[in-house]
Protein backbone atom coordinates (compact mmCIF):
# COMPACT_ATOMS: atom_id res chain seq x y z
CA UNK A 1 0.00 0.00 0.00
CA UNK A 2 1.35 3.50 -1.15
CA UNK A 3 0.75 6.34 1.13
CA UNK A 4 -1.66 7.72 -1.38
CA UNK A 5 -3.81 4.54 -1.80
CA UNK A 6 -4.20 5.01 2.52
CA UNK A 7 -5.50 8.04 2.01
CA UNK A 8 -7.52 6.96 -0.42
CA UNK A 9 -8.88 4.44 1.89
CA UNK A 10 -9.41 6.95 4.84
CA UNK A 11 -11.80 8.58 2.45
CA UNK A 12 -13.76 6.16 2.00
CA UNK A 13 -14.35 5.81 5.15
CA UNK A 14 -16.01 9.47 5.06
CA UNK A 15 -18.95 7.75 3.20
CA UNK A 16 -20.37 6.49 6.25
CA UNK A 17 -20.61 9.95 7.55
CA UNK A 18 -20.79 10.90 11.14
CA UNK A 19 -22.06 9.06 14.06
CA UNK A 20 -22.81 10.02 17.64
CA UNK A 21 -22.42 7.75 20.02
CA UNK A 22 -19.02 5.75 21.41
CA UNK A 23 -20.09 1.86 21.17
CA UNK A 24 -18.28 1.67 18.05
CA UNK A 25 -15.45 3.03 19.10
CA UNK A 26 -15.10 1.22 22.51
CA UNK A 27 -15.32 -1.83 19.95
CA UNK A 28 -12.98 -0.65 17.54
CA UNK A 29 -10.32 0.40 20.28
CA UNK A 30 -10.54 -3.15 22.49
CA UNK A 31 -9.87 -4.92 18.90
CA UNK A 32 -7.02 -2.83 18.82
CA UNK A 33 -5.98 -3.89 22.14
CA UNK A 34 -7.10 -0.96 23.82
CA UNK A 35 -4.05 1.23 24.03
CA UNK A 36 -5.88 4.18 25.51
CA UNK A 37 -5.81 2.09 29.21
CA UNK A 38 -1.51 2.38 28.27
CA UNK A 39 -2.11 6.39 28.30
CA UNK A 40 -2.54 9.93 29.90
CA UNK A 41 -4.53 11.94 28.94
CA UNK A 42 -5.70 15.80 28.92
CA UNK A 43 -9.03 15.59 27.49
CA UNK A 44 -9.74 19.47 25.73
CA UNK A 45 -13.57 20.37 24.77
CA UNK A 46 -14.87 23.85 24.06
CA UNK A 47 -16.27 25.93 20.91
CA UNK A 48 -13.08 27.84 20.71
CA UNK A 49 -9.70 27.67 21.20
CA UNK A 50 -9.20 23.72 22.23
CA UNK A 51 -6.43 24.08 19.43
CA UNK A 52 -4.61 26.82 21.07
CA UNK A 53 -5.04 25.36 24.64
CA UNK A 54 -3.49 22.00 22.95
CA UNK A 55 -0.79 23.84 21.48
CA UNK A 56 0.11 25.54 25.11
CA UNK A 57 -0.55 22.32 26.69
CA UNK A 58 1.50 20.31 24.74
CA UNK A 59 4.61 22.98 24.51
CA UNK A 60 4.86 23.44 27.97
CA UNK A 61 4.72 19.62 28.96
CA UNK A 62 7.66 18.65 26.06
CA UNK A 63 9.80 21.64 27.70
CA UNK A 64 9.37 19.59 31.05
CA UNK A 65 11.13 17.03 29.05
CA UNK A 66 7.88 14.71 28.27
CA UNK A 67 7.08 12.17 25.17
CA UNK A 68 3.31 14.32 24.36
CA UNK A 69 1.10 12.88 22.02
CA UNK A 70 -0.80 15.62 20.21
CA UNK A 71 -4.24 14.84 18.80
CA UNK A 72 -6.56 17.46 17.11
CA UNK A 73 -8.76 18.69 14.38
CA UNK A 74 -9.93 19.16 11.62
CA UNK A 75 -5.84 19.57 9.94
CA UNK A 76 -5.29 22.48 7.73
CA UNK A 77 -3.70 20.96 4.82
CA UNK A 78 -1.77 17.30 5.65
CA UNK A 79 -3.80 14.64 7.07
CA UNK A 80 -0.63 13.75 9.25
CA UNK A 81 -1.18 17.17 11.35
CA UNK A 82 -4.09 15.32 13.09
CA UNK A 83 -1.49 12.89 14.72
CA UNK A 84 1.86 14.21 15.90
CA UNK A 85 4.61 13.30 19.06
CA UNK A 86 6.70 16.18 20.09
CA UNK A 87 5.03 18.27 17.63
CA UNK A 88 6.57 16.04 14.86
CA UNK A 89 3.94 14.89 12.10
CA UNK A 90 3.34 11.07 11.85
CA UNK A 91 5.07 9.96 9.00
CA UNK A 92 3.47 9.12 5.55
CA UNK A 93 4.91 5.04 6.28
CA UNK A 94 3.24 5.04 9.47
CA UNK A 95 -0.20 6.23 8.56
CA UNK A 96 0.40 3.48 5.59
CA UNK A 97 1.49 0.72 8.57
CA UNK A 98 -1.90 1.94 10.71
CA UNK A 99 -4.41 1.95 7.70
CA UNK A 100 -3.10 -1.65 7.00
CA UNK A 101 -3.36 -3.05 10.33
CA UNK A 102 -6.42 -1.68 11.17
CA UNK A 103 -8.12 -2.66 7.74
CA UNK A 104 -8.84 -6.26 9.25
CA UNK A 105 -9.99 -4.80 12.52
CA UNK A 106 -13.10 -3.41 10.41
CA UNK A 107 -14.60 -6.72 8.94
CA UNK A 108 -16.73 -7.56 12.48
CA UNK A 109 -18.33 -4.63 12.24
CA UNK A 110 -22.42 -5.24 10.27
CA UNK A 111 -23.23 -3.31 7.65
CA UNK A 112 -24.91 -0.04 8.55
CA UNK A 113 -23.00 0.50 11.26
CA UNK A 114 -19.18 0.66 9.96
CA UNK A 115 -17.05 2.98 11.90
CA UNK A 116 -16.61 6.21 10.61
CA UNK A 117 -13.62 8.34 9.44
CA UNK A 118 -13.08 9.98 12.94
CA UNK A 119 -13.59 6.90 14.95
CA UNK A 120 -11.09 4.98 12.87
CA UNK A 121 -8.70 7.83 13.05
CA UNK A 122 -9.00 8.01 16.55
CA UNK A 123 -8.37 4.36 17.72
CA UNK A 124 -5.31 5.20 15.20
CA UNK A 125 -3.84 7.56 17.24
CA UNK A 126 -4.73 5.79 20.52
CA UNK A 127 -2.41 2.73 19.23
CA UNK A 128 0.12 4.61 17.91
CA UNK A 129 0.33 6.89 20.83
CA UNK A 130 0.43 3.82 22.77
CA UNK A 131 3.47 2.06 20.60
CA UNK A 132 5.66 5.45 21.07
CA UNK A 133 4.95 5.06 25.17
CA UNK A 134 4.15 8.85 25.29
CA UNK A 135 3.87 10.01 28.89
CA UNK A 136 1.24 12.55 28.31
CA UNK A 137 -1.20 12.85 25.42
CA UNK A 138 -3.21 16.29 24.94
CA UNK A 139 -6.32 14.67 23.54
CA UNK A 140 -8.80 16.95 21.59
CA UNK A 141 -12.63 16.23 20.87
CA UNK A 142 -13.72 16.71 17.21
CA UNK A 143 -17.40 17.75 17.93
CA UNK A 144 -19.12 18.09 21.31
CA UNK A 145 -17.68 16.15 23.55
CA UNK A 146 -20.06 13.50 25.44
CA UNK A 147 -20.81 11.25 22.19
CA UNK A 148 -18.01 12.80 20.43
CA UNK A 149 -15.25 9.18 19.78
CA UNK A 150 -12.58 10.66 21.84
CA UNK A 151 -14.63 10.18 24.78
CA UNK A 152 -13.64 6.82 25.17
CA UNK A 153 -10.69 7.73 27.65
CA UNK A 154 -10.55 8.58 31.35
CA UNK A 155 -8.14 12.31 31.35
CA UNK A 156 -6.02 13.09 34.23
CA UNK A 157 -8.08 16.57 33.73
CA UNK A 158 -11.24 17.41 31.34
CA UNK A 159 -10.79 20.83 30.24
CA UNK A 160 -13.67 23.14 28.69
CA UNK A 161 -12.31 26.42 26.69
CA UNK A 162 -15.66 28.06 26.45
CA UNK A 163 -18.99 27.92 25.43
CA UNK A 164 -20.67 29.48 22.12
CA UNK A 165 -22.81 28.86 19.58
CA UNK A 166 -21.24 26.56 16.32
CA UNK A 167 -22.80 23.65 15.14
CA UNK A 168 -26.41 24.13 16.28
CA UNK A 169 -28.03 22.01 13.72
CA UNK A 170 -26.20 18.75 15.77
CA UNK A 171 -25.24 20.00 19.49
CA UNK A 172 -28.12 21.80 19.77
CA UNK A 173 -29.88 25.74 19.35
CA UNK A 174 -29.52 26.33 23.42
CA UNK A 175 -25.88 27.59 24.88
CA UNK A 176 -27.60 25.06 27.75
CA UNK A 177 -27.88 22.23 24.85
CA UNK A 178 -24.12 22.80 23.39
CA UNK A 179 -22.87 22.45 27.16
CA UNK A 180 -24.69 20.04 28.04
CA UNK A 181 -22.08 18.04 25.16
CA UNK A 182 -19.12 19.61 25.85
CA UNK A 183 -19.87 18.79 29.65
CA UNK A 184 -20.00 15.33 28.45
CA UNK A 185 -16.51 14.85 28.83
CA UNK A 186 -16.27 15.30 32.80
CA UNK A 187 -15.25 12.46 34.30
CA UNK A 188 -16.19 10.92 37.83
CA UNK A 189 -13.33 12.52 40.17
CA UNK A 190 -12.03 14.19 37.75
CA UNK A 191 -10.81 17.59 38.21
CA UNK A 192 -12.50 20.06 35.20
CA UNK A 193 -11.08 23.46 34.35
CA UNK A 194 -13.53 25.91 32.04
CA UNK A 195 -13.37 29.52 30.95
CA UNK A 196 -16.96 29.20 29.85
CA UNK A 197 -18.65 32.25 31.53
CA UNK A 198 -21.81 32.38 30.00
CA UNK A 199 -24.29 31.64 32.67
CA UNK A 200 -26.64 29.49 30.96
CA UNK A 201 -23.67 27.44 29.78
CA UNK A 202 -22.01 27.75 33.23
CA UNK A 203 -25.03 26.19 35.13
CA UNK A 204 -24.67 23.49 33.07
CA UNK A 205 -21.10 22.67 33.44
CA UNK A 206 -21.44 23.03 37.16
CA UNK A 207 -24.40 20.96 37.52
CA UNK A 208 -22.44 18.05 35.59
CA UNK A 209 -19.54 18.67 37.79
CA UNK A 210 -21.36 18.34 40.92
CA UNK A 211 -23.43 14.93 40.12
CA UNK A 212 -19.76 13.53 38.79
CA UNK A 213 -18.55 14.98 42.12
CA UNK A 214 -15.75 15.91 40.00
CA UNK A 215 -13.38 19.09 41.01
CA UNK A 216 -14.57 22.32 38.73
CA UNK A 217 -12.12 25.54 38.51
CA UNK A 218 -13.49 28.47 36.80
CA UNK A 219 -11.47 31.11 35.10
CA UNK A 220 -11.80 34.44 34.08
CA UNK A 221 -10.55 37.08 31.88
CA UNK A 222 -9.65 39.15 35.08
CA UNK A 223 -7.72 35.70 36.35
CA UNK A 224 -4.88 36.10 33.21
CA UNK A 225 -1.47 36.23 35.22
CA UNK A 226 0.40 37.91 32.35
CA UNK A 227 0.48 41.16 34.02
CA UNK A 228 3.51 42.05 35.19
CA UNK A 229 4.44 38.52 36.88
CA UNK A 230 6.64 36.16 36.08
CA UNK A 231 5.21 34.00 33.30
CA UNK A 232 5.64 35.80 30.11
CA UNK A 233 2.40 35.46 27.52
CA UNK A 234 2.09 33.18 25.08
CA UNK A 235 3.75 34.30 21.84
CA UNK A 236 0.19 33.51 20.15
CA UNK A 237 -1.44 36.55 18.69
CA UNK A 238 -4.38 38.25 20.31
CA UNK A 239 -5.39 38.93 24.03
CA UNK A 240 -7.84 35.72 23.95
CA UNK A 241 -4.78 33.45 24.09
CA UNK A 242 -3.79 35.26 27.36
CA UNK A 243 -6.75 32.95 28.34
CA UNK A 244 -6.54 30.30 26.51
CA UNK A 245 -2.99 30.06 28.32
CA UNK A 246 -4.49 31.04 31.86
CA UNK A 247 -6.36 27.76 30.95
CA UNK A 248 -3.45 25.67 30.45
CA UNK A 249 -1.18 26.91 33.01
CA UNK A 250 -3.99 26.58 35.52
CA UNK A 251 -4.05 23.04 34.31
CA UNK A 252 -0.71 22.72 34.86
CA UNK A 253 -0.85 23.73 38.64
CA UNK A 254 -3.99 21.18 39.48
CA UNK A 255 -1.52 18.35 37.67
CA UNK A 256 2.16 19.35 39.29
CA UNK A 257 1.41 16.73 42.60
CA UNK A 258 1.13 14.37 39.16
CA UNK A 259 3.16 15.97 36.34
CA UNK A 260 5.45 18.42 37.85
CA UNK A 261 6.32 21.46 35.75
CA UNK A 262 8.98 23.83 36.30
CA UNK A 263 8.76 27.56 35.84
CA UNK A 264 11.51 26.90 33.14
CA UNK A 265 9.43 24.71 31.06
CA UNK A 266 6.54 26.86 31.35
CA UNK A 267 8.47 29.68 30.21
CA UNK A 268 10.26 27.96 27.25
CA UNK A 269 6.65 26.28 26.11
CA UNK A 270 4.80 29.44 26.15
CA UNK A 271 7.17 31.38 24.55
CA UNK A 272 7.67 28.80 21.52
CA UNK A 273 4.14 27.48 20.94
CA UNK A 274 3.29 27.73 17.20
CA UNK A 275 -0.41 27.35 16.16
CA UNK A 276 -0.85 28.12 12.48
CA UNK A 277 -3.64 29.94 10.70
CA UNK A 278 -4.89 31.56 13.98
CA UNK A 279 -4.02 35.46 13.74
CA UNK A 280 -1.35 34.11 11.91
CA UNK A 281 0.44 37.75 9.94
CA UNK A 282 2.79 36.80 7.32
CA UNK A 283 5.09 39.70 5.20
CA UNK A 284 5.87 39.16 1.33
CA UNK A 285 8.93 40.61 0.06
CA UNK A 286 7.08 43.10 -1.76
CA UNK A 287 6.51 44.02 1.60
CA UNK A 288 2.80 43.46 1.36
CA UNK A 289 1.00 41.84 4.64
CA UNK A 290 -1.73 39.25 4.67
CA UNK A 291 -3.00 38.19 8.54
CA UNK A 292 -4.70 34.16 8.21
CA UNK A 293 -7.15 33.57 11.24
CA UNK A 294 -9.60 30.65 10.83
CA UNK A 295 -12.32 32.24 12.43
CA UNK A 296 -15.51 30.35 11.06
CA UNK A 297 -18.02 31.13 13.71
CA UNK A 298 -19.61 33.97 15.42
CA UNK A 299 -17.56 33.84 18.02
CA UNK A 300 -14.49 33.52 16.49
CA UNK A 301 -15.20 36.44 14.40
CA UNK A 302 -15.41 38.70 17.28
CA UNK A 303 -12.27 38.11 18.37
CA UNK A 304 -10.84 38.59 14.87
CA UNK A 305 -12.63 41.75 14.88
CA UNK A 306 -11.58 42.87 18.05
CA UNK A 307 -7.82 42.00 17.03
CA UNK A 308 -8.37 43.77 13.94
CA UNK A 309 -9.74 46.88 15.41
CA UNK A 310 -6.54 46.77 18.45
CA UNK A 311 -3.84 46.10 16.61
CA UNK A 312 -4.43 47.18 12.99
CA UNK A 313 -6.24 50.09 13.14
CA UNK A 314 -4.96 52.21 10.89
CA UNK A 315 -4.76 49.70 7.81
CA UNK A 316 -6.29 50.00 5.03
CA UNK A 317 -8.02 46.25 5.39
CA UNK A 318 -8.74 44.04 2.01
CA UNK A 319 -10.86 41.36 3.22
CA UNK A 320 -10.66 37.58 1.47
CA UNK A 321 -14.20 35.94 2.73
CA UNK A 322 -14.68 32.12 2.27
CA UNK A 323 -17.28 30.47 4.50
CA UNK A 324 -19.39 26.76 5.08
CA UNK A 325 -22.85 27.19 4.15
CA UNK A 326 -23.97 25.70 7.57
CA UNK A 327 -22.21 28.63 9.52
CA UNK A 328 -23.91 31.80 10.29
CA UNK A 329 -22.10 33.83 7.47
CA UNK A 330 -24.86 36.31 7.13
CA UNK A 331 -23.74 37.80 11.12
CA UNK A 332 -19.78 36.48 9.95
CA UNK A 333 -20.36 38.91 6.46
CA UNK A 334 -21.92 41.69 9.33
CA UNK A 335 -19.41 41.69 11.22
CA UNK A 336 -16.54 41.84 9.57
CA UNK A 337 -17.31 43.86 6.00
CA UNK A 338 -17.52 47.28 7.81
CA UNK A 339 -13.72 47.00 8.58
CA UNK A 340 -13.08 46.28 5.34
CA UNK A 341 -12.07 49.00 2.29
CA UNK A 342 -11.88 46.30 0.09
CA UNK A 343 -14.31 42.62 0.26
CA UNK A 344 -13.22 39.99 -2.32
CA UNK A 345 -15.56 36.91 -1.28
CA UNK A 346 -14.73 33.41 -2.58
CA UNK A 347 -16.19 29.75 -2.31
CA UNK A 348 -14.46 27.79 0.07
CA UNK A 349 -12.95 24.20 -1.42
CA UNK A 350 -15.56 22.35 -0.12
CA UNK A 351 -18.94 20.66 -0.94
CA UNK A 352 -20.34 22.86 1.95
CA UNK A 353 -18.96 26.16 0.94
CA UNK A 354 -21.18 29.02 1.19
CA UNK A 355 -22.00 30.68 -2.36
CA UNK A 356 -19.42 33.42 -2.95
CA UNK A 357 -21.92 35.81 -5.08
CA UNK A 358 -24.64 35.23 -1.43
CA UNK A 359 -21.08 36.87 0.70
CA UNK A 360 -21.09 39.79 -1.42
CA UNK A 361 -24.57 40.75 -1.43
CA UNK A 362 -24.52 40.52 2.66
CA UNK A 363 -21.17 42.34 2.59
CA UNK A 364 -22.73 45.51 -0.01
CA UNK A 365 -25.84 45.09 2.82
CA UNK A 366 -23.34 45.76 5.84
CA UNK A 367 -20.85 48.13 3.92
CA UNK A 368 -22.12 49.66 0.77
CA UNK A 369 -18.47 51.94 0.30
CA UNK A 370 -17.23 48.99 -0.12
CA UNK A 371 -15.58 47.51 -3.33
CA UNK A 372 -16.70 44.08 -3.21
CA UNK A 373 -15.51 41.44 -6.57
CA UNK A 374 -16.99 37.65 -6.43
CA UNK A 375 -13.68 35.86 -6.97
CA UNK A 376 -14.06 32.38 -8.52
CA UNK A 377 -11.18 30.76 -6.46
CA UNK A 378 -9.06 31.65 -3.67
CA UNK A 379 -6.00 32.27 -6.44
CA UNK A 380 -8.44 34.40 -7.72
CA UNK A 381 -8.76 36.60 -5.18
CA UNK A 382 -4.68 36.83 -4.08
CA UNK A 383 -4.29 37.60 -7.13
CA UNK A 384 -6.78 40.65 -7.59
CA UNK A 385 -5.08 41.61 -4.25
CA UNK A 386 -1.60 40.90 -5.31
CA UNK A 387 -1.05 44.93 -4.99
CA UNK A 388 -2.54 45.99 -1.46
CA UNK A 389 -1.17 46.39 1.48
CA UNK A 390 -2.59 44.92 4.11
CA UNK A 391 -5.17 41.40 3.18
CA UNK A 392 -7.00 39.78 5.91
CA UNK A 393 -8.08 35.74 4.61
CA UNK A 394 -10.83 34.49 6.63
CA UNK A 395 -14.15 32.35 7.66
CA UNK A 396 -12.90 28.88 7.37
CA UNK A 397 -9.65 26.61 8.69
CA UNK A 398 -10.44 24.76 4.90
CA UNK A 399 -9.47 28.23 3.13
CA UNK A 400 -6.73 29.31 5.65
CA UNK A 401 -5.54 25.81 5.08
CA UNK A 402 -5.56 26.50 1.13
CA UNK A 403 -4.16 30.03 1.78
CA UNK A 404 -0.90 28.13 3.79
CA UNK A 405 -0.27 26.37 0.39
CA UNK A 406 -0.61 28.74 -2.24
CA UNK A 407 1.49 31.25 -0.07
CA UNK A 408 4.34 28.80 0.06
CA UNK A 409 3.91 28.20 3.75
CA UNK A 410 2.85 24.55 3.77
CA UNK A 411 4.07 21.67 1.82
CA UNK A 412 1.09 21.18 -1.02
CA UNK A 413 -1.54 18.55 0.09
CA UNK A 414 -4.39 20.08 -1.59
CA UNK A 415 -5.91 15.68 -2.25
CA UNK A 416 -5.82 15.50 1.66
CA UNK A 417 -7.93 19.31 2.90
CA UNK A 418 -11.30 16.87 1.57
CA UNK A 419 -10.47 14.55 4.53
CA UNK A 420 -11.69 17.06 6.86
CA UNK A 421 -15.61 16.72 4.98
CA UNK A 422 -18.19 14.88 6.79
CA UNK A 423 -21.63 13.94 5.91
CA UNK A 424 -23.62 15.04 9.21
CA UNK A 425 -25.36 12.79 11.93
CA UNK A 426 -29.09 11.98 10.55
CA UNK A 427 -30.07 13.76 14.29
CA UNK A 428 -28.67 16.10 16.66
CA UNK A 429 -26.86 14.71 19.83
CA UNK A 430 -29.08 16.51 21.53
CA UNK A 431 -31.66 14.07 20.58
CA UNK A 432 -29.65 10.79 21.31
CA UNK A 433 -29.74 10.07 24.71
Amino acid sequence: MTYAEAVQFLYGLSLFGAEFGLENTFKLATLAGNPQEKLRFIHVAGTNGKGSTCAMLEGIYRAAGLRTGLFTSPHLVSFRERIQINRQLISEDEVVRLVAEFQPLLKPFPAGHHPTFFEVVTVMALKFFAERNCDLVIWETGLGGRLDATNIVTPLASVITNIAFDHEQWLGDTLAKIATEKAGIIKPGVPVLTAANEPEALSVIENVAREKHAPLYKLEQESCRFAGGGTPPPTLPGDHQKLNATLALATIDILQTQIPVTAEAVRTGLTGVDWPGRLQLIQKSNGQKILLDGAHNVAGTKVLREALEKHFPAARRSLILGVLQDKDWRRICKLLAPLAARILTVPVASERAADADELAKACRTYNPSSEILVCSSLDDALNQSAVDAFVVVTGSLYLVGEALERLGLSPEAGSERGLNEWIAPTKPASARR
